[in-house]
């Protein structure tokens, strides 16, 4: 008989290990552009369109249209503008850092949990995220505790060419965690998030999050409201490919069991 293989779980950060999008990433972009002089600000719905952009220096790259350039007395020279991009960046990931030290962001139900169970029975733990690599770090100590973070191998920030829905990130995870994807299994938020996992070839448990609730979960393995916390924040089933059926709470037992499904597919 042989060994059972090692296995890890990786974290999506945004919307994943809290809901930060609406209620940090976007108020710090704001207060960026309030401190810069510069007359943008966006709106709950504006931001949600933006999400489509993978990356937050991706997303302020769109301010600088020709007309806005002019008008808001921006830099026309590109590497001008690439510079004031990463200088907005760097300032509001330290404005969203603030947030998630000041417990403004709490974890989502379950994720604590989950990754204490995940712990307990020997799988590995990971974050795979686009986002700054400070405000990811700063999301899963609050998230988990600072001693549980330092098990986690976290990549992130502009370490691969393309961000999601490019699967580079979780392919980098694989490669460095030295894993196939049959050994691993993703939590994700978003559909770019989920196409990027699939890319990879990794299976998918989708936690849906404030702005990502009516996107297509097409080809994720569960998608459920969140992990859960009974009694007070359980987790509803939205789709159920496999059949884990759980039961209020996501367990270990459940990713075990989308694992085992997906390696023995059911026959028609």
């Amino acid at each position: 008989m042989s060994e059972p293989m090692s296995r890890a779980l990786i974290f999506d950060c945004d919307g994943v290990l809290a809901d930060t999008e609406r209620d940090g990433h976007l108020p710090a972009f704001n207060q960026t552009f309030a401190e810069a002089g510069v007359p943008v600000h966006w709106s709950q719905e504006e931001y949600g369109h933006l999400l489509a952009i993978g990356g937050g220096k991706e997303r302020l790259a769109t301010v600088f249209t020709p007309v806005f350039v002019e008008t808001a007395h921006l830099p026309t020279d590109p590497d001008e503008q690439r510079d004031l991009i990463a200088a907005w960046h760097k300032a509001k990931t330290a404005h969203y850092t603030d947030m998630v030290a000041a417990g403004v962001l709490p974890a989502r139900p379950g994720i604590a949990r989950i990754v204490e169970e995940a712990a307990a029975g020997g799988w590995r733990l990971a974050v795979a995220s686009t986002s700054a690599e400070a405000s990811v770090r700063a999301v899963l100590e609050h998230a988990v505790g600072v001693d549980r973070a330092r098990d986690f191998a976290v990549f992130a920030g502009d370490i691969v060419p393309a961000k999601k829905p490019a699967p580079d990130i979780y392919l980098l995870a694989l490669e460095r965690l030295g894993i196939g994807p049959g050994e691993a299994l993703v939590v994700e938020d978003s559909a770019n998030g989920l196409r990027a996992a699939l890319g990879a070839g990794l299976r998918t448990v989708v936690t849906v999050s404030s702005y990502t609730a009516d996107e297509d979960f097409t080809g994720a393995s569960l998608v459920v409201t969140s992990l859960g916390d009974l009694p007070d924040t359980p987790a509803h089933v939205l789709a159920d490919p496999f059949g884990v059926a759980p039961d209020g709470e996501v367990h270990l037992t459940h990713l075990e069991h989308v694992l085992t499904e997906s390696e023995n597919p059911r026959v028609p």
